[in-house]
C-alpha cells in the first residue's frame, strides 16, 4: 500500500506541476457552471431546486476529460523509457497501475468537490432532494472510476498519447452510448444484456437516488478490468523486453 500511495502522490504532483490539473479543473467548472446556471435549460428555466442539469452535463464532460488525463499515464512513460526505471524501484506493475488510477481519481474528486457551492446555492433557492444529490455525486465518482480504468488500459496498449486518447474514447463510447442504443432496438434476453452493459442505465439509476449493489458492482468491475488489463499488458511487455 505504501508503494501505491507513493506512486499516487507522484502522479498527482505531476498533474499540478504541469498545470494540467489547474486547466482541467477550471475547464470543468466553467463548462458545468455555464450549462447549470446560464444555458437555455438552466436551473432558473426549469424552476426547480435541482442539480439534474449539472449531473447530466458532468456525465458527458468527464467522458472527454478523463481520457485526456489518462492518455499520458503509461504511454508517455513507456515512450520515454522512464517506466523501466520506475519498475526497478521495488514497485511492481499492479502497484504502479493502481497508484496512477488513485492519483487521477483524487484529481476528479477534487474537481467535483469544488462544485459543492452549486449544491449550496441550489439548496438556498428551494427544497432539494439531498439524497438524490449525494447519490448523483456518488454516481459521478463511480463513472469516473470506470473511465479511468478504461483510460489506463488504452494508455498501456499504445506509446502514443493521442492514439491512447482515441482508443479510450472509442471503448468508452460503447458503454456510454452504443450499448444503450442497441438495447433500445432489441427485446428479450439480448436486450436486457445490452441494457445491463450500458453505463448510462446504471448511472441514471444511481442519480435517481437508488443505490443498488448491482450498479456499484458494475462500475467497480469495469474499473478493475481496466486495471487488470493494464497490468497484463505491462507484464507481457516486460517479459518481451527481457
Amino acid at each position: 500500500m505504501r508503494q501505491i500511495w507513493i506512486i499516487a502522490k507522484r502522479e498527482l504532483k505531476s498533474y499540478f506541476d504541469s498545470l494540467l490539473a489547474y486547466i482541467m479543473i477550471v475547464a470543468f467548472l466553467a463548462f458545468t457552471g455555464f450549462f447549470t446556471w446560464l444555458s437555455a435549460n438552466n436551473i432558473f428555466f426549469m424552476k426547480m431546486a435541482s442539480l439534474h442539469v449539472f449531473f447530466s452535463i458532468s456525465f458527458w464532460t468527464l467522458f472527454f476529460f478523463i481520457p485526456a488525463l489518462t492518455m499520458r499515464l503509461i504511454a508517455e512513460e513507456t515512450n520515454t523509457g522512464t517506466i523501466e526505471i520506475l519498475l526497478t524501484k521495488a514497485v511492481n506493475d499492479w502497484q504502479m497501475v493502481v497508484g496512477k488510477f488513485l492519483a487521477t481519481f483524487l484529481l476528479i474528486a477534487i474537481a467535483l468537490g469544488l462544485t459543492l457551492p452549486y449544491y449550496i446555492s441550489v439548496a438556498s433557492l428551494g427544497p432539494v432532494d439531498h439524497g438524490s444529490v449525494w447519490a448523483g455525486y456518488f454516481g459521478l465518482l463511480l463513472t469516473s472510476a470506470a473511465y479511468i480504468g478504461i483510460g489506463l488500459f488504452a494508455s498501456s496498449i499504445s506509446t502514443n498519447q493521442i492514439v491512447a486518447f482515441i482508443i479510450a474514447l472509442l471503448i468508452g463510447i460503447f458503454f456510454q452510448l452504443l450499448f444503450g442504443l442497441i438495447a433500445g432496438g432489441m427485446t428479450g434476453i439480448l436486450g436486457n444484456i445490452f441494457d445491463f452493459m450500458s453505463l448510462r442505465t446504471h448511472y441514471d439509476s444511481i442519480t435517481r437516488g437508488i443505490i443498488d449493489s448491482k450498479d456499484v458492482i458494475y462500475f467497480i468491475s469495469i474499473a478493475f478490468l481496466g486495471l487488470f488489463g493494464s497490468e497484463a499488458i505491462l507484464a507481457k511487455r516486460n517479459i518481451t523486453d527481457k
